[in-house]
């Protein structure tokens, strides 16, 4: 109990987001997906490290994914632990305590998490190597499936593990997609200050854009084929937030307000 609570504290700290519709998830299905969520916030924080060199990256988030695929026994862990905290550039608290995270969920579906991270660390670590550079739509596309549409399907399994609800797996990979996009658009100028451009050459923030809008369609047809219950609460909320924030950058905005936040996740509260 005190690990979940502990989890839920990082989580509401690290993101507005999804704090909200993980809190709301029932026993079981909460933990799986709150370990799911801070174990790729874990890898994510190195991914976007402002200080630290795109070689220590690398070398972190391998070595991240070979003690997720090394461990038999959730002990095993806390290697990954002593590793970070060891590591000279300080690291983000939800890094360090990745084998915490690890640990959360039931052991039924956890050695799936722990698969999904360690591969997505891997591939971090491709893109941290080549500077995430991305020339074409399918580097795009490579760069989107590789940290988010992968997460989807993650979703996906996890949904189904919990109560056997079944989804249309290339709707849930626009799901990531879509959600990952509309974060490029919004952290466009600061990805630009440190270097890094996801836009294709020659995309300006309309192609952009209409990618989102795109892989938003199949996120919206992915959520609404989603029967009552913990999958759909849980997806309405960062969906709509998507489509908010696009529309509002759209407009010419920087982002969406807070209160604009506030309102739209009690809408959604309030209907469910």
């Amino acid at each position: 109990m005190k690990s979940t609570i502990d989890a839920l504290t990082i989580l509401e700290q690290t993101s507005r987001t999804f704090f909200i519709p993980i809190s709301r998830l029932p026993k079981g299905l909460q933990e799986a997906v709150a370990s799911a969520y801070l174990c790729m916030r874990a890898i994510d924080e190195i991914e976007d490290h402002p200080n630290l060199p795109n070689p220590v990256k690398v070398k972190l988030l391998q070595q991240i994914s070979l003690g997720l695929q090394e461990a038999t026994e959730t002990e095993q862990f806390d290697r990954l632990s002593v590793t970070l905290r060891a590591e000279t550039h300080p690291l983000a608290e939800v890094t360090v305590r990745i084998g915490e995270w690890a640990r959360l969920a039931p052991p039924t579906v956890a050695p799936r998490i722990w698969e999904a991270t360690a591969t997505m660390a891997d591939r971090m670590a491709h893109w941290a190597n080549c500077n995430w550079t991305v020339n074409t739509e399918a580097e795009l596309n490579i760069y989107t499936f590789s940290v988010a549409g992968s997460v989807g399907i993650l979703l996906s399994d996890l949904w189904a593990w919990y109560d056997d609800t079944q989804t249309n797996r290339t709707q849930a990979l626009g799901f990531g997609r879509g959600l990952q996009s509309v974060n490029i658009l919004r952290n466009h100028k600061e990805d630009m200050q440190r270097g890094v451009d996801f836009f294709p050459l020659n995309w300006t923030e309309r192609e952009m854009q209409a990618y989102a809008r795109r892989n938003l369609a199949l996120a919206d047809a992915y959520t609404m084929a989603l029967p009552p219950g913990p999958a759909l609460e849980f997806c309405q909320i960062p969906l709509a937030l998507a489509h908010a924030t696009l529309d509002v950058l759209v407009a010419g905005q920087e982002k969406l307000s807070r209160s604009a936040v506030v309102a739209l996740v009690n809408e959604l509260i309030g209907s469910n």
